[in-house]
């Protein structure tokens, strides 16, 4: 995976030796009972996306960081050293001792305390500090995501989708949407061309039939959408889909000739949106 924004910089030093013993057994760890709200598909989704490696973990230790040293905090959060025990390795092909170290910033509640994560299981999104064995730079200072059953499960499908190939760019945009009407009343097309990260081809394609209700589908590719099977919620096509487009396209991107073909360009975004649905996040 590429990362796709700057990797948070650990700002103190953090010493720890690596031990090369083999992770345990997992067993089943219950999350806190204060733990934070449970993460949501793009939470993790964001977070993997971004990670050159992606592990689970034990906490076995933690600190606050004076508030002096820890830039960026934002109001009502603690900064926490916090050494922890590798669990497994889900992503990435860095080998991890047993032992860790990393910063992350927690929420604190009204006693001013962190939530309970100590004996807890972890889900990191990081990399490697070259030179440095078992000390971890989260990709984001909250990258650090309470472990339950049903995150672990989500988790490891996004997971399988980013290494597994074909996997769909990251939409910035839309770069041209135009309808173009069929012979019969009632008959038409809109196209909707997408702008990628990376450059690559991407699209959204509604068709209308007469008596019929409009079918749509998204492409990642030179290829046309396969109409009447838009993408299923929790994948990662939806997501670069639900999650990126704007609510309404950029001025000047309707290509559409006459008012009403940009009238039935602009019904089909929203329709599309709609479909999509929202794209909750716990994270901000």
């Amino acid at each position: 995976m590429v990362a796709a924004k700057p990797f948070w910089r650990v700002t103190a030093a953090l010493s720890l030796i690596a031990a090369a013993a083999p992770v345990a057994a997992l067993a089943a760890t219950p999350p806190a009972a204060d733990s934070t709200p449970a993460v949501h598909y793009a939470d993790l989704a964001d977070l993997a996306d971004s990670a050159e490696l992606v592990l689970r973990a034990q906490v076995r230790k933690l600190a606050r960081v004076e508030s002096e040293r820890a830039p960026g905090l934002r109001p009502g959060w603690g900064r926490f050293y916090v050494q922890a025990k590798t669990r497994a390795l889900l992503a990435g092909g860095t080998p991890q001792g047993e032992a860790l170290a990393y910063l992350v910033d927690m929420p604190l509640d009204a006693r001013g305390k962190p939530p309970a994560v100590k004996k807890q299981d972890v889900l990191l999104f990081a990399r490697a500090v070259r030179g440095r064995p078992g000390e971890l730079q989260l990709v984001a200072p909250d990258a650090q995501v309470v472990w339950t059953p049903a995150a672990d499960a989500q988790l490891r499908a996004i997971l399988a989708e980013l290494l597994g190939g074909d996997v769909p760019a990251r939409v910035t945009g839309v770069r041209e949407i135009i309808h173009v009407p069929g012979n019969l009343a009632g008959e038409g097309e809109t196209q909707i061309f997408l702008s990628t990260a990376n450059g690559s081809a991407a699209s959204i394609a509604v068709q209308h039939r007469p008596g019929s209700a409009p079918l749509w589908g998204a492409s990642f590719s030179e290829l046309t959408a396969e109409l009447g099977n838009p993408p299923r919620p929790d994948t990662l096509t939806w997501y670069r889909l639900a999650c990126f487009l704007p609510n309404n396209p950029p001025e000047g991107t309707n290509h559409s000739e006459t008012p009403e073909n940009r009238a039935l360009a602009a019904a089909d975004y929203r329709m599309v949106l709609g479909e999509l649905g929202p794209c909750p996040r716990s994270r901000r």
